[in-house]
């Protein structure tokens, strides 16, 4: 059974601390720790992968802002960490209330530490007891794939193989077709387990064959059940269940392009090859495309739930795993029209928090894919928005200065430009410059401005004339207008 977060607080060493729950998570103690990590580091959050408990003295977090403060705790509650374990004491005398409200609000329980206690004793007792789970979860996974192999080995179909994995994990397993239908199941039968209840306990495996998904795995755990357990066996399983699947139904010649030609996509081959593959995986040599990345830490289960969006939303698609990415390419059929659409689809696609999504800019053939792919990769790159779906299209200036003009160039023109600006937000806390661009990003439409800004139209004319005496004048009609909005868009790029 995995270590609680509940268990590990009564483990000796951290126990000695103290330590107490600060706020009201819903199921907090229940949650699984996966492995107990310790850092002072405020950026620490995309370094972790999910189910830490981090542990923290407190001193560079005292030190910063409110803001800053509940921005870290959402960041780490993205990362699906189990919990925040902060010592107070001198440096920090008690957890900040609007860092506690946050935390709750994302759903992440923060633990404070009374006591001053050895981090590394902590992360040695708890996480050499992980270990231990970890390489016995391991084994038994590996017994159960094993198992599973020799089944299909003497003729056993997707039912049989699924009973094996149920039988050797107690969960109720069921192997299903990206559109939703049931290409296999069996129930748990370990003693005493209770029967699976809809959607809680459920880990889904995705189960690729040569490289396009074919299927998902749905394990339901009981509530006495091992969620560890039955997570390595199903991703342990996932090569058998794919050689069952491919002798029931092998890809045809157009899946295979397909594979291929993103495969091409990502490394960026040349034309010639994308020439062949497009074609033959249902994209026209000349057809205008648009390729998309997703960048999530649950890239991989969203791959499904793309594919049905781009399906119902262009002519034609494909998409690939890649890591912590998924990216796809599109046929957009009458371009710009059917690329609004599906911005329109990406942004009422669910993701996991602090996913990002960029949709490249249109290419004229399937040659110019890897160009689209490129754009859309490198304006994710430049973290203007932090999250959300972005438009390429829409920064293809930041993406030409940053290629082009070094960080000195770009800051001396922005303080030419509007260096009076910038010094009165920092010495005035304003937003004169964020207001400055809104106004310049609407085509100078001081209503619509104010409307995206919430402020009333009075207000918005007040913060004009202010920006307006500080960079020399209201610039429209007089020639300026483009090096301010430009400056304006490169000092984006310097405090994103």
């Amino acid at each position: 059974m995995p270590i609680l977060l509940g268990q590990a607080l009564e483990r000796e060493s951290l126990k000695a601390a103290e330590p107490r729950l600060l706020n009201s998570v819903a199921d907090a103690l229940t949650r699984p720790v996966r492995w107990v990590h310790s850092s002072e580091v405020l950026d620490i959050a995309p370094l972790l992968s999910g189910g830490e408990l981090l542990l923290s003295g407190g001193q560079a977090l005292a030190l910063e802002s409110a803001g800053r403060q509940a921005e870290y705790v959402r960041e780490l509650a993205a990362r699906g960490i189990a919990a925040l374990a902060l010592e107070t004491g001198p440096t920090l005398p008690e957890v900040p209330g609007p860092m506690l409200e946050a935390a709750e609000a994302a759903g992440l329980p923060v633990i404070e530490l009374r006591h001053v206690v050895p981090f590394v004793a902590v992360m040695q007792e708890i996480n050499s007891l992980l270990v231990s789970e970890s390489v016995e979860q391991l084994q038994r996974g590996d017994q159960t794939s094993h198992a599973m192999a020799a089944e299909l080995a003497h003729g056993g179909g997707l039912d049989q193989l699924l009973a094996v994995l149920a039988e050797r994990t107690g969960v109720s397993a069921r192997l299903v077709s990206p559109s939703g239908l049931t290409l296999g199941s069996a129930a748990g039968s370990a003693p005493g387990s209770a029967p699976p209840v809809e959607d809680r306990g459920l880990i889904t495996v995705d189960v690729p064959v040569r490289g396009v998904l074919a299927a998902r795995l749905e394990l339901r755990v009981p509530d006495d059940g091992d969620t560890g357990l039955a997570r390595v066996a199903g991703e342990r399983s996932v090569d058998i269940l794919g050689l069952a699947l491919l002798q029931r139904m092998p890809p045809g010649l157009k899946e295979l392009a397909g594979i291929e030609l993103m495969r091409a996509i990502n490394s960026g081959s040349q034309s010639w090859q994308l020439q062949q593959l497009g074609p033959a995986s249902g994209f026209p040599a000349n057809g205008p495309v648009a390729a998309l990345v997703i960048r999530s830490t649950g890239a991989g289960h969203l791959r499904s739930a793309l594919d049905a969006l781009l399906r119902a939303n262009v002519p034609h698609s494909a998409s690939y795993a890649d890591n912590a990415e998924l990216i796809a390419l599109a046929s957009v059929g009458d371009g710009a029209a059917t690329r609004v659409t599906l911005m329109d689809a990406l942004r009422a696609l669910e993701t996991p928090a602090g996913s990002a999504i960029a949709l490249g800019p249109v290419g004229k053939g399937i040659d110019e894919a890897p160009w689209s792919l490129a754009e859309a990769r490198r304006t994710l790159d430049l973290d203007l928005v932090g999250g959300g779906v972005v438009d390429a299209e829409a920064f293809a200036m930041e993406r030409l200065v940053e290629e082009h003009l070094d960080p000195a160039t770009r800051e001396g023109f922005v303080q030419r430009q509007l260096g009076a600006v910038v010094e009165h937000d920092q010495l005035r806390r304003s937003e004169l410059l964020r207001t400055l661009t809104v106004w310049l990003d609407t085509g100078c439409n001081t209503a619509q401005a104010a409307r995206e800004l919430h402020l009333e139209r009075q207000s918005m004319h007040h913060r004009l004339q202010r920006i307006f005496e500080l960079c020399g004048g209201d610039p429209r009609g007089t020639g300026r207008l483009a090096a301010l909005h430009l400056a304006a868009r490169l000092a984006r790029l310097q405090n994103p």
